[in-house]
């Protein structure tokens, strides 16, 4: 053994080494070094596979594991596919491209998206904890990444709970025919019956659901107090999340069966549905045409970046729990690649229908604008404003087709040039109608576009009873990943029951959640989706990145990943890892960041009087809230970094499960041997002619030996072995 092998080095310090190990024995059952197979004598068989255990992964240390390998991937795409998929990308796409902006989604998909989720999938099936502890265990100064991340985790679940009570809300008014907001309401005035002028101004669809279902306020100053409606259906909304994830994945599991496949079963059905309507294909055809001089603006990049991001749900804390629960052995590089792909082709599959059925939407809106115009033309001739010779013989006013209005507008307003705009003629064209349909997103999508559209479909109740339960499915699935991002850290953090934790959670995120559905809720629900998840998540998956590439060592990494997976990752994610994805975060952050500062913070606040949107700006307090949440989610990493910089708090890195205790401890028993043998305390044992071929054990150690030298704290295996943490050293 050469002179520089640390075995060496500690022949001077030989009591404190064994005096260590036995103490580290001492809390185990007794072991027969003789017929181990890690033996100094051993005579045959070569050593145990690295960071694979005697017994299996769901057994060594009674953590709970999934009961297939199906479960955990519909965990993962239910987790990762939510609503954004059906109401953001489509928005994203239209806006920015068409089909061209699928070039610059799936680029950045490949680059930041995928090895980043391979990442993170990676090191929660390695260490099997939860987001603290994952990161206390990679670099505990950075520990607070963790913390981060249950904090933003808590932030979106409180106001995207809401959004599934507003799915429940939409979802028992589609029982009855005809739907509810498939017409203005009557309202009477003595003995004359008169239109809602609200209802009016707008839109059936729109009425509903700013005056019936939020009955929301003006402004965000007028909180109008609660409504008692909403607050009701978000209730219902914390009672189906709590059921779903009070028994962990054992009871989550289980739902994300039906959860994560129901919404697939409703898209295809709209689809077909869909293709069938007059004018689906010209909406699909306006999607998909590809705008390529809009492709390479910075804007459309930036776009793509943040939708790639926020689609795999990358930060929050849910990936690595889910996969935290695996066995170590999992190919999670194949998961990666699978959800991803998943994911992306949800988002294209979704961007189809909700096209076709808005392209039909769009079919119909522009038929009854030509219907009121033809009227009002017709108004024009019988009161000789307009000459009967402008309009060409072959038009029928009876069977008016949408080309015979472009060729009668077209002849009009060249005739009448000086006096055309007093007419008030519009001129009803498609693309329009298209654009104005495609230019919706969010809530504006799903609860009036969407919905208008389906009052025109035939049995629309049950079509409306149909999309609103997919977005409720859609909705639980993000939500129990969520839940799980925060519930996962907190228990193997602390010893508390998860039933007792899980109900807990749910009272206070009900409590807390009561500030979204006041009247004015819906603006507090703009500014958390705004505020309180994007830049903070940003920051937080950047120090992930940089922690495990350049910290922990992107070298050290991908051997381990050789270690667990039993084959070695593309060479390309050493470069991804280490260079691209921290350059393309720290763009997209910097980009955020002016994006920020250049757009005023406001909302855009419902006017009653005037039945539109109009955008206002934030009150100094609420201004001052915007920035508490972005502060809140961030203050985390400052803290723990200087806390654990000072050693004012523990070292969070000796939490380990019990198999690595395991691991450990057998390792200890084979270092103990061999130190016997070099010092000459056990000459009868011959050294064995293989090199010993040990486990990783962690951020700050590469074997048991190593782990004493460096006095790495693992006071979690008894009370009566502790030492100082050392840092991790850099290995790239």
């Amino acid at each position: 053994m050469p002179k520089s092998s640390k075995v060496t080095q500690l022949e001077h310090s030989n009591e404190h080494v064994t005096e260590s190990v036995a103490d580290l024995l001492a809390l185990e059952a007794p072991m027969d070094y003789k017929s181990s197979q890690m033996s100094m004598n051993m005579a045959g068989g070569g050593p145990p596979p690295i960071g694979k255990p005697d017994i299996s992964p769901d057994l060594e240390d009674g953590r709970p594991a999934w009961n297939s390998k199906l479960q955990y991937i519909l965990a993962q795409v239910g987790f990762s596919v939510g609503l954004g998929n059906v109401w953001r990308f489509p928005y994203l796409c239209q806006k920015n491209g068409g089909g061209a902006y699928l070039v610059p989604y799936f680029i950045l998909l490949i680059l930041i998206g995928i090895p980043l989720f391979f990442l993170e999938l990676a090191v929660g099936q390695r260490i099997r904890r939860g987001s603290i502890g994952v990161w206390n265990y990679v670099c505990p100064r950075l520990g607070g990444i963790g913390v981060s991340s249950l904090m933003v985790c808590g932030f979106v679940g409180l106001y995207y709970n809401v959004i599934i009570g507003w799915s429940i809300f939409y979802f028992f008014q589609s029982f009855q025919y005809p739907l509810p907001w498939s017409d203005c309401p009557i309202r009477r005035n003595g003995s004359q019956a008169i239109v809602e002028p609200e209802c009016e101004k707008s839109s059936a669809t729109t009425y509903f659901w700013y005056r019936e279902t939020l009955n929301i306020t003006s402004t965000i100053a007028d909180s109008g107090g609660l409504n008692w409606r909403m607050t009701l259906s978000l209730l219902g909304a914390w009672i189906i999340v709590c059921l779903a994830v009070i028994k962990g994945i054992q009871s989550s599991g289980k739902v994300m069966y039906f959860s994560s496949l129901f919404p697939y079963v409703v898209l295809f059905c709209f689809l077909v549905r869909g293709l069938f309507l007059k004018g689906a294909v010209d909406g699909i055809a306006h999607m998909f045409t590809p705008k390529l001089e809009i492709m390479l603006e910075p804007q459309v990049w930036r776009e793509a970046a943040t939708q790639v991001f926020f689609a795999l749900g990358l930060g929050f804390g849910g990936v690595i729990a889910f996969s935290s629960y695996n066995k170590r052995d999992n190919n999670c590089h194949f998961d990666a690649v699978l959800v991803s792909v998943i994911n992306f082709v949800t988002s294209i599959l979704a961007t189809l229908v909700v096209f076709a059925v808005l392209g039909f939407k769009a079919n119909v809106m522009n038929e009854k604008c030509v219907v009121e115009n033809a009227e009002k033309i017709l108004g024009y001739l019988n009161s000789n404003v307009l000459s009967q010779d402008l309009i060409p013989p072959h038009v029928n006013f009876s069977h008016l087709t949408s080309s015979d209005y472009a060729e009668m507008y077209g002849v009009i307003k060249i005739v009448k040039e000086d006096s055309f705009a007093q007419l008030g003629l519009e001129p009803c064209l498609l693309e329009d109608e298209l654009n104005k349909a495609g230019a919706v997103q969010g809530t504006g999508l799903a609860f009036i576009a969407f919905t208008e559209a389906m009052t025109h479909f035939p049995a629309s109740p049950v079509w409306s009873v149909m999309f609103f339960f997919m977005l409720i499915n859609l909705g639980l699935g993000s939500m129990i990943g969520t839940m799980t991002g925060i519930t996962t850290p907190i228990l193997d953090t602390f010893k508390i029951r998860k039933e007792v934790l899980t109900v807990g959670c749910c009272i206070v995120a009900f409590l807390c959640g009561l500030l979204f559905v006041q009247r004015s809720g819906n603006y507090f629900v703009a500014m958390f989706d705004d505020y309180s998840a994007g830049l903070p998540l940003t920051i937080v998956v950047i120090l992930e990145n940089v922690s495990v590439a350049w910290i922990y060592g992107t070298k050290r990494f991908m051997q381990d990943l050789e270690d667990m997976l039993g084959f070695r990752p593309y060479t390309v994610y050493f470069y991804l890892w280490k260079y691209v994805s921290p350059v393309c975060l720290l763009i997209l952050i910097s980009a955020s960041v002016v994006e920020m500062a250049i757009s005023p913070p406001g909302y855009n606040a419902w006017v009653q009087d005037l039945a539109m949107e109009r955008f206002q700006s934030y009150p100094p307090w609420a201004l001052a809230m915007c920035f508490a949440l972005i502060i809140v989610a961030m203050l985390p990493l400052p803290l723990v970094f200087i806390a654990r910089h000072f050693n004012w708090i523990p070292d969070g890195s000796n939490k380990l499960s019990v198999s690595y205790r395991k691991s450990l401890t057998k390792e200890a028993s084979t270092l103990e041997d061999e130190t016997r043998f070099i010092l000459g305390k056990n000459p009868s044992e011959a050294p064995s002619p293989m090199p010993s071929h040990r486990a990783y054990l962690g951020p700050g150690s590469t074997s048991p030996v190593e782990l004493i030298t460096n006095s790495t704290s693992i006071s979690g295996y008894g009370s009566g072995y502790q030492t100082n943490p050392a840092p991790p050293k850099s290995e790239s």
